[in-house]
């Protein structure tokens, strides 16, 4: 479903993401992990379309969309939850979601709306209120809603779990285990290792701009090596 080969990504003569390749398949949850400054952020700013590639290609449903813009890419089926948020302070919930459904029908758009909101009860019950007053566990699901109500194939998400409380890190993970049960493709960058790998089907491990090791996520949570060597602490830490 998708698909990135070869890719490389510079800022100038930086090189943040280096020849890097990996799938995602229909139904999976694939995380991406490794330590702070890996290029995890860059490597979906480009796979979203946000950043361009210097080299290499990204590969959606069979075809190749490399460099296509933001908004090509949400229309072709992919949605980016970006890091902290950034959902519309100044919008109502209502009209945030309403946004994230701007590739949709009128009458598609309310039937995500209305799916989006079962999903998300908390939503339901601030679709008035503005988004600048959410708590950040709320600001989390809204985020996540407004990439949803563009009925993605493929669901990209950036850190869901940053800056939480413990309690709310619950609730974030609870909700990916839902979009598994809905039988939603999702590729995400988590710095919660440990969680993710026990949520995720795949996983890959990041450092300086490049793939170090991949495999089964069932596995990669249990190598107390990988977690010292590229990760910085044992396997049993969070």
């Amino acid at each position: 479903m998708l698909g990135i080969e070869s890719l490389t990504t510079r800022y100038g003569a930086i090189t943040a993401v280096r020849d890097v390749e990996l799938t995602v398949r229909a139904g999976e949850i694939v995380c991406l992990i490794g330590p702070n400054g890996a290029g995890k952020t860059t490597l979906l700013s480009t796979i979203s379309g946000l950043l361009k590639p210097s080299t290499g290609r990204v590969v959606l449903d069979g075809n190749d969309v490399t460099g296509w813009a933001p908004d090509q890419m949400l229309r072709s089926g992919l949605a980016l939850v970006p890091e902290h948020r950034r959902i519309f302070a100044d919008f109502t919930v209502r009209e945030n979601l309403m946004v994230g459904g701007v590739t949709q029908t009128a009458s598609r758009r309310e039937q995500l709306f209305d799916e989006i909101t079962s999903l998300f009860p908390i939503l339901k019950e601030r679709l008035y209120t503005q988004a600048g007053f959410l708590s950040g566990g709320e600001a989390q699901q809204l985020a996540i809603g407004r990439a949803l109500m563009s009925d993605p194939n493929v669901l990209l998400m950036d850190e869901p779990s940053l800056g939480l409380a413990p309690v709310l890190v619950d609730q974030v993970f609870e909700l990916i285990g839902k979009l598994r049960e809905g039988g939603r493709t999702l590729f995400v960058v988590e710095q919660n290792a440990q969680r993710m790998l026990s949520v995720a089907d795949r996983a890959y491990v990041m450092r300086s701009g490049s793939i170090v090791t991949a495999g089964p996520a069932a596995e990669l949570r249990g190598n107390e090596e990988l977690f010292k060597t590229y990760l910085g602490r044992s396997g049993g830490a969070a």
